[in-house]
């Protein structure tokens, strides 16, 4: 007998990808045109008691920044199990403007602050919007 999954696990999703994350990215695109996004720094979301938290920080050009890059910080928390599952919060705000390098090591920080014990993934605009 291995230790394999248990009859509800259900397999791991790539980053970013998942019904609460579907519904953050639909709020991030009413704040910020998808093609201006360069980053999203996605955390690893974490259940518990039937709901689901995550927190991703979005970096997009800004037209008065220069090099300088806004910081939108969108989270959301969706119930997963019970009456109310499917209904959500989700909540989008712009945080600041910076180079992309210190945001960069601003997200490393707040991993290894929180005790997080990996860092958010960087990715692309793709993982959540198409072209």
């Amino acid at each position: 007998m291995g230790a394999g999954a248990g009859p509800g696990d259900r397999p791991s999703l790539e980053p970013g990808r998942g019904p609460g994350w579907a519904k953050l990215a639909e709020a991030v695109a009413r704040r910020v045109p998808p093609a201006e996004i360069e980053t999203i720094y996605l955390f690893r979301p974490w259940k518990r008691e039937g709901r689901e938290w995550g927190t991703a920080v979005v970096a997009c050009r800004a037209a008065e920044g220069g090099d300088r890059l806004r910081v939108y910080t969108a989270r959301y928390m969706l119930i997963v199990r019970g009456k109310e599952r499917g209904q959500s919060r989700i909540e989008v705000e712009e945080t600041g403007l910076s180079p992309a390098d210190v945001i960069a090591r601003v997200m490393q920080a707040a991993a290894e602050r929180t005790g997080d014990p990996e860092p958010p993934v960087a990715v692309g605009p793709a993982v959540w919007y198409e072209g």
